[in-house]
């Protein structure tokens, strides 16, 4: 015999009679149950019991009940009836787990008639995990579009509100229109880069109207700001691609920038100078963060202005190929004139005030720019680029490194290509003006804006990162879908 119990053990061959197994046991009930439960159970509660199992044992189903008489009874590996909480057992998706035994007839019977109901490209595989079934009363979360066209980019972002103060994006576009190409010289947007811009917006528009969009917001900024004809062009491209834009100023824009980016501030930050360099223009904003932080950081801006010079217009007006160390200079002169006039904070008070809590933001295409290059990425990606923190010295670097470039150099870089080559430049004079002015040992890269803060303040206003309440999309069925979108687009108009 083995020691420690371990090894096989002989069995005898049990009788297959009920009568053999309590002659052997000594029991005077039914086999392995003691005689004191038999005597007090009925009588006829114990010849059901035994009837149930000489059943069993010859390979019948026992007869019901409770009028379940065509239900095959469920068993486990030792013959034994499984429990009622075992037999209404469910998997992890929601269905019932698959029985022993073979389904029944009606069960094939309707299968197989929704399997030929389905086209067969869009029957399951056997081997392809479904997706988890999701309750009426849980509908998925609402979706939210933003349009931003500039004076450089159009772009647009539709996304869906997830944990508290993000989204997640479920479609996006961009493209280079430069809407405002020539627009310094002439004062007028040119038909070239009109036309340009309405091709880009009516892809938007075929994206936009491809989704039951609960609430969308579409501005246009700078160049049609400044234009003569910036208000017949938005009628054109209502009537072109059916999205009515609206021409917002310079302080919903700078609001805007900074909604955008209240994430990357940090919760030990107490005051921030936070930048977006456009096309057109350039958005500068003060922020002071007390002891009573708000929920969102635009209401905490005490200071901001709007300067009138973007990457476009300053390369035009200085040239943006062949950049000399000279004309580089004239160009951070001419934006430190402007910021002369802007009656702002200087850095020594901001630092005062926040000790070691204060850092620049940085939100633009020439920031990003910056680092990628910095990170000698081949090949942009927003992942590693966007809440990277970059030294003043490596600013400092990284403006020397594309200042010794040329033109080809430039446009080869996989950062920038021919696209932005000959705006980069000019986006990193403006960048320089704005650290003399307020010197910080580091800053923060955004590689976001308007159109974040746009899908932000639409989700805040609708309540859609509130906890224990009821939201109002929740109370809104698909049939509404429709009247929404024709909400959404009188709220433009507005």
């Amino acid at each position: 015999m083995p020691r420690g119990g371990k090894g096989k053990r002989r069995r005898r061959k049990p009788s297959g009679s009920p009568s053999a197994i309590a002659s052997r046991s000594g029991l005077s009930g039914e086999a392995g149950r003691p005689a004191a439960l038999d005597e007090a159970e009925p009588a006829r509660k114990r010849k059901r019991r035994r009837r149930s199992k000489a059943a069993r044992q010859q390979g019948q189903a026992p007869a019901a009940v409770s009028g379940a008489a065509h239900e095959p009874a469920i068993t486990d590996k030792k013959g034994q009836k499984r429990g009622k909480k075992a037999r209404q057992r469910r998997g992890l998706q929601g269905r019932p787990l698959a029985s022993s035994g073979k389904p029944l007839d009606s069960e094939r019977l309707a299968d197989t008639q929704r399997s030929r109901d389905v086209p067969l490209a869009q029957q399951p595989r056997k081997d392809e995990v479904r997706a988890p079934y999701l309750a009426p009363s849980e509908p998925p979360a609402p979706l939210y579009a933003a349009l931003d066209l500039g004076t450089n980019n159009c772009r647009l972002l539709v996304a869906q509100p997830t944990r508290p103060g993000q989204f997640r994006v479920v479609d996006a576009f961009s493209r280079i229109v430069r809407l405002g190409e020539g627009l310094g010289a002439s004062g007028r947007l040119s038909d070239d880069a009109m036309e340009r811009s309405v091709e880009a917006l009516k892809i938007c528009a075929g994206k936009l109207n491809a989704r039951s969009i609960r609430r969308r917001r579409l501005i246009a900024t700078e160049a049609a700001r400044a234009a003569e004809n910036g208000a017949a062009f938005m009628k054109r491209v209502a009537e072109e691609t059916g999205l009515d834009l609206e021409i917002i100023d310079r302080e919903t824009e700078a609001r805007l920038a900074v909604s955008g980016c209240s994430s990357l501030v940090d919760r030990e930050t107490k005051s921030v100078v936070l930048f977006d360099i456009g096309g057109g223009s350039s958005e500068i904003a003060v922020i002071r963060i007390g002891d009573n932080r708000s929920s969102r950081l635009a209401n905490h801006i005490t200071h901001w202005t709007s300067l009138p010079v973007g990457v476009v217009t300053l390369s035009e007006r200085h040239g943006g190929e062949h950049v000399t160390p000279d004309s580089f200079e004239t160009m951070v002169r001419e934006v430190e004139g402007m910021l002369d006039r802007f009656d702002g904070p200087s850095v020594e008070a901001l630092e005062s005030a926040s000790g070691s809590g204060f850092h620049l933001i940085g939100t633009s295409g020439t920031v990003t720019t910056l680092a990628g290059v910095h990170l000698d990425l081949p090949r942009y990606d927003r992942r590693r680029v966007d809440g990277l923190w970059l030294s003043d010295e490596e600013v400092s670097a990284m403006q020397a490194r594309l200042l010794s470039w040329d033109f080809a150099a430039r446009a080869a870089n996989p950062c920038i290509g021919p696209d932005r080559a000959d705006l980069v430049l000019a986006g990193c004079a403006i960048l320089e003006a704005i650290r003399r002015r307020w010197p910080s040992n580091r800053m923060r890269v955004a590689d976001r804006g308007l159109r974040e803060g746009l899908l932000t303040d639409m989700m805040a206003d609708d309540g859609a990162w509130r906890r224990g309440r009821p939201r109002r999309y929740q109370q809104r069925g698909p049939a509404l879908a429709g009247e929404e979108r024709q909400r959404s687009q009188e709220g433009n108009k507005a």
